[in-house]
């Protein structure tokens, strides 16, 4: 009779496990073909627009008024107090919700700063895209509120997929980012079919990956690795440097000039005036031919600094978009001009001044050696994982969301639980 009763269990057991895989699977594949849809008319939105834009560089003139555009749109939709991609991160720490309306307002909002030069990227948009129309999904099909944290992530995951076309990072980003330390692995299974279908569709319609070739790559020998440490340690400072100019902009702002619509007028003005000195449009939108530049060899000394500066005007002061694109583009030219000046392949130290970058500002060391990976291949891989673990370590516990939860420490097996540093 126990035994009998035990394999009753077990059969009970693998059933539940069964429908709970089938669940997850169904759900993560609407979600994956949905969020995917939706970001890939962004993805192609932010295309035309950008090419519009490099065609007619002076359209940053009206930077102003989409700037007020953007200010009434809130406005109207009574959402005034926007936390951007902190709101997604809070939910998933069920400390709030995401309202629906955010995917219309970050979509359209974005799209409008990308075409009048706004320094932003994209990534951190479709995040917020994804959470808000995966959440309204679990919602859709009633799911209670533990699985809807798994719903956002999965939404998350489907989203970052989509517009930069690194499913495998992107599966595990959206589970990292959230609480440092620890990762939801309840989430896998949704975020991994989510991502990769997602991509798939995306690619489907003509979105493709970007990918970059590694110029020169030295063999794997003691001067060269110390040289990347090196990098690693400068890209750690240069981290908490962007962190710490984005958020301290954003506070100036808020105490000196309380009318957002001052506030994004008086940013805009700056904008254009530094544009027309420096007589570039380096800086507008995402910077991704600089990024290629840069990797190319190719690099304006002063790049990196000028992209944080212009990164912070536009996203502090109420424009859209996303940090990681600009972390990206600060990282390749530090370490464009880094390879030049200490001896070392100046393509490869942008690859790794990418990654180290990125992993500094959003404390996921994993996600950036995936996305290391998916970008450039496998040939560099001691040099990333030298420069990511050195990055993380060095860089605290400061980062880009100040939702994000650091768990556990950095330096020592010690449960720390606060938040990131702004």
């Amino acid at each position: 009779m126990k035994k009998y009763q035990m394999i009753k269990f077990y059969i009970s057991r693998i059933y539940k496990n069964i429908y709970r895989f089938i669940r997850w699977g169904v759900f993560s594949a609407i979600v994956g073909i949905v969020v995917g849809s939706f970001s890939t008319l962004f993805a192609y939105c932010l295309r035309v627009v950008t090419e519009i834009r490099t065609q007619h560089p002076e359209i940053i003139f009206a930077l102003p008024l989409g700037g007020i555009v953007i200010v009434a749109l809130y406005g109207i939709f009574k959402y005034k107090n926007d936390k951007g991609t902190n709101l997604v991160l809070s939910t998933i720490h069920a400390e709030s919700e995401i309202p629906f309306k955010m995917a219309p307002l970050i979509f359209i909002s974005t799209i409008i700063t990308h075409f009048l030069g706004g320094s932003a990227g994209r990534e951190g948009a479709a995040l917020q895209l994804g959470g808000s129309i995966g959440n309204q999904l679990g919602r859709l099909f009633r799911f209670d509120e533990k699985d809807r944290r798994i719903v956002v992530m999965c939404g998350m995951s489907a989203a970052f997929s989509a517009i930069f076309g690194t499913p495998i990072a992107a599966s595990i980003f959206s589970m990292e980012v959230v609480s440092v330390g620890v990762m939801y692995y309840a989430a896998l299974v949704p975020c991994v079919f989510a991502a990769l279908i997602a991509s798939k569709f995306a690619t489907h319609m003509g979105i493709g990956p970007n990918t970059f070739n590694i110029l020169h790559m030295p063999q794997f020998q003691l001067v060269p690795s110390l040289k990347i440490i090196v990098l690693a340690m400068c890209c750690a400072a240069i981290s908490v440097v962007f962190c710490m100019v984005l958020h301290g902009l954003g506070d100036l702002y808020r105490e000196k000039i309380k009318n957002p619509y001052v506030r994004i007028v008086f940013s805009s003005i700056i904008i254009i005036i530094l544009t027309v000195i420096l007589h570039t449009d380096d800086y507008m939108g995402a910077g991704v031919p600089v990024i290629v530049r840069a990797i190319g060899g190719k690099v304006n000394p002063m790049a990196f600094i000028w992209k944080m500066i212009f990164t912070a005007l536009t996203l502090e002061a109420g424009f859209k978009g996303g940090e990681i694109v600009p972390s990206f583009f600060i990282g390749a030219t530090f370490g464009c001009l880094f390879g030049g000046i200490v001896g070392i392949s100046p393509s490869l130290c942008a690859a790794v001044g990418m990654m180290a970058v990125f992993c500094g500002v959003t404390n996921c060391p994993i996600t950036s050696m995936l996305i290391a990976f998916e970008l450039f291949g496998y040939e560099a891989v001691p040099f990333f994982l030298i420069a990511i673990s050195v990055s993380y370590l060095l860089s605290g516990y400061y980062g880009l969301y100040h939702d994000q939860t650091i768990v556990y420490s950095k330096y020592k097996a010690e449960y720390i639980n606060r938040k990131a540093r702004e």
